[in-house]
């Protein structure tokens, strides 16, 4: 037996965003939070003045908290939080990538419970009460938050990022535009995309996949390898940007329901203490962490290196497996991804802490070989 979690309504395609006003009135909304950064808020004809415009349609008013930080913070929370109460609204409105979704579900999950969010409701449905209705306007190809229950913040106190999964955070929408992702730089599109392929790898070989999760990884898996390089090196190539929203899309249905692993588990510990990009962090490691669970499923490994378009005929599985990757390894570095964690400026010395705060993160308990901190050091050595 098994579950699946999605947003009650998906919007895909180009100009679905006009779609936001008609489904917030469906909701009930009379007064929107909008949750987004300070650059989007600015965009003239952006993302945010459509979702304005939009929601202005339906007679439906707009105040903003533009203050969400890459690898949202609980500060961002909280201050988000202050404008949602003292405006009186009554729904939430994320735009932009994973920061600004994982930002508006943790101002939601406070708006409605009390307590401390790391230390009373971190970790697998812990959640008590229904969230204000979440709609969620995606600009990036990468972390999939708008379909999914997770939401990740940066406790800064502690320097960690930590995870509240609940299927009271699904989105009870999602717009995935991609006309909204083409004005996104190729470092960004590169960074967002490979984290979309660690999505879709760790889910597929996670402890929890299923044949409609599997189904879902190896589209995804599919659609990046075709088409990552070109969103990269030529951001207005529309027909490489919708592929791209789609395979994320994919990628977040997948790992939504079946888990991540220890590529995530350990991200989150670079991202926590060093602030790092999630989807970089997760590019650099995510060679390693498949070499070390290559054992537990080498079929399915083999299969991912079909999937990226590796010649596998006459190959043994071991030798089709390693082949996987190579084409992960081949991918990063087509997108100019940096190729170790030295080059960021990670610290040796803090390898076993983080590899101990790893085995804590609820991302390690999918991962398809349960080690020992010893193994999670030897990974961010090999990263190293």
């Amino acid at each position: 037996m098994y579950d699946y979690f999605v947003p009650t309504v998906n919007f895909f395609g180009p100009g679905s965003v006009s779609v936001t006003g008609e489904r917030c009135a469906i909701l009930g909304g009379k007064k929107a939070l909008i949750v987004t950064d300070s650059f989007l808020r600015n965009l003239p004809d952006g993302p945010v003045e459509k979702v304005v415009g939009s929601l202005a349609e339906k007679g439906i008013e707009a105040v903003f908290y533009e203050g969400v930080e890459p690898n949202p913070k609980d500060r961002n929370v909280f201050d988000g939080l202050k404008v949602f109460q003292k405006e009186d609204c009554d729904m939430i409105i994320t735009v932009g990538g994973g920061s600004a979704h994982d930002c508006g579900k943790g101002i939601g999950i406070a708006a409605t419970h009390e307590g401390d969010l790391y230390e009373d409701y971190a970790g697998i449905e812990k959640l008590e009460n229904p969230l204000p209705p979440l709609v969620c306007v995606n600009t990036t190809a990468g972390t999939a938050s708008e379909v999914t229950r997770h939401c990740v913040i940066t406790n800064t106190e502690k320097k960690i990022k930590y995870v509240i999964v609940s299927w009271r955070n699904t989105p009870l929408v999602s717009i995935n535009d991609p006309e909204l992702m083409v004005g996104k730089p190729p470092a960004l599109t590169a960074a967002t995309g490979m984290d979309a392929l660690t999505h879709a790898v760790e889910s597929y070989i996670s402890l929890g996949a299923n044949p409609v999760t599997d189904a879902a990884s190896i589209q995804a898996i599919k659609l990046i390898s075709e088409n990552l390089r070109q969103a990269v090196a030529y951001g207005k190539n529309m027909k490489a940007r919708e592929n791209m929203a789609y395979a994320s899309l994919l990628a977040g249905m997948a790992f939504n329901n079946a888990g991540l692993g220890y590529v995530h588990a350990m991200a989150h510990q670079l991202g926590g203490l060093y602030d790092m990009p999630h989807g970089v962090a997760n590019a650099i490691l995510l060679p390693h962490v498949a070499r070390y669970n290559l054992i537990s499923n080498p079929k399915k490994f083999a299969e991912v290196a079909e999937f990226m378009g590796e010649k596998t005929e006459g190959l043994s599985v071991r030798e089709a497996a390693n082949k996987a990757i190579t084409a992960i390894e081949k991918l990063s570095q087509d997108v100019n991804i940096p190729s170790s964690l030295r080059e960021l400026g990670v610290k040796e010395e803090d390898f076993e802490y983080m590899a101990k705060m790893a085995l804590q993160d609820g991302n390690a308990i999918s991962n398809p070989i349960q080690g020992k901190e010893e193994d999670i050091i030897k990974m961010f050595q090999a990263a190293y």
